[in-house]
């Protein structure tokens, strides 16, 4: 058994970090809220600006943007990756990386190069690690992503696929479906989705079109591309969701663990204390005894 000098330094060591755990737990929390309702902003504007989108790519405009089009002799991928900048935070990275390593397995084997845009330092690393192709990176974007510090390195990809060197783009994030519970998802983000086009088929199976100001080239140009900025926009602010959820949990659950194993030592303290209290009476009844 250890001494009662070692079990008391473990037990410090171990308040030590469970106030460490708690402290981030209460902090994760406190921005949980603040970074929940930025994401239940952000998803009217994305749902319906992805329905417009929908609308017009099904629609017969007099122009057809380059982003509502298929890109047929391009094989390439490209992928937005969104993760966490900072760790403790769970299984959160870890299920996000590992669905986008099944997905890259699945192009590579259909003989497609795959190329990367890195949102947040733990995706970047893994990437750097990985060998990806990476193209563009932002990493330490924060609590409140600002929209002006995403738009560089999305572009690059966005160009990539109007420039016709990439055939899709998908966003790779983590969803936020309640407090408990967080789901990496894979949203393709260029050309639009076979599924929004269908809901909106027999909208526009009427023949019906929109009316244009000045011009559908210019219409369609700032809103495609306010399309892609409010998709990237929304994927940060569910991922910063759902980090800080997970975070949160994550503490908690080691704040609850460390109590625990206080407590043990607490008794294997107690046990060992009692037994060298017990030793030292024994010796000195024995030694009373002999003389």
């Amino acid at each position: 058994m250890a001494g009662s000098k070692e079990i008391r330094n473990k037990i410090k060591s171990v308040q030590s970090t469970r106030k460490i755990t708690k402290a981030m737990e209460m902090v994760a929390a406190s921005k949980m809220r603040k970074a929940q309702e930025r994401m239940r902003h952000a998803r009217p504007y994305g749902d319906k600006i992805r329905n417009i989108a929908a609308h017009l790519a099904n629609a017969n405009p007099e122009y057809r943007h380059p982003f509502l089009v298929k890109n047929e002799g391009a094989r390439d991928v490209g992928v937005i990756l969104v993760t966490s900048d900072k760790g403790l935070c769970g299984g959160l990275n870890t299920n996000v990386l590992r669905l986008l390593t099944q997905k890259v397995k699945d192009w590579q084997e259909e003989g497609r190069k795959v190329r990367f845009t890195a949102f947040g330092n733990k995706g970047f690393a893994f990437l750097q690690r990985f060998g990806g192709d990476i193209v563009s990176h932002l990493t330490h974007y924060g609590d409140t992503p600002h929209l002006d510090k995403l738009v560089g390195p999305s572009r690059v990809m966005i160009q990539a696929y109007g420039a016709g060197e990439v055939g899709a783009v998908y966003v790779v994030y983590t969803a936020f479906i309640n407090t408990m519970k967080q789901e990496a998802v894979v949203e393709q983000l260029l050309p639009l989705p076979a599924d929004r086009l269908q809901d909106t088929d027999r909208t526009v199976r009427g023949g019906w079109d929109y009316l244009y100001e000045p011009d559908a080239k210019t219409v369609l140009e700032q809103l495609l591309r306010r399309y892609l900025e409010a998709i990237v926009y929304q994927a940060l602010a569910e991922n910063i969701a759902s980090e800080q959820s997970a975070r949160m949990v994550a503490m908690k659950a080691a704040s609850d663990n460390a109590s625990n194993v206080i407590d043990e030592l607490t008794l294997v303290y107690n046990k060992s204390r009692q037994a060298a209290i017990t030793k030292e009476l024994s010796e000195i009844v024995g030694g009373a005894a002999a003389v």
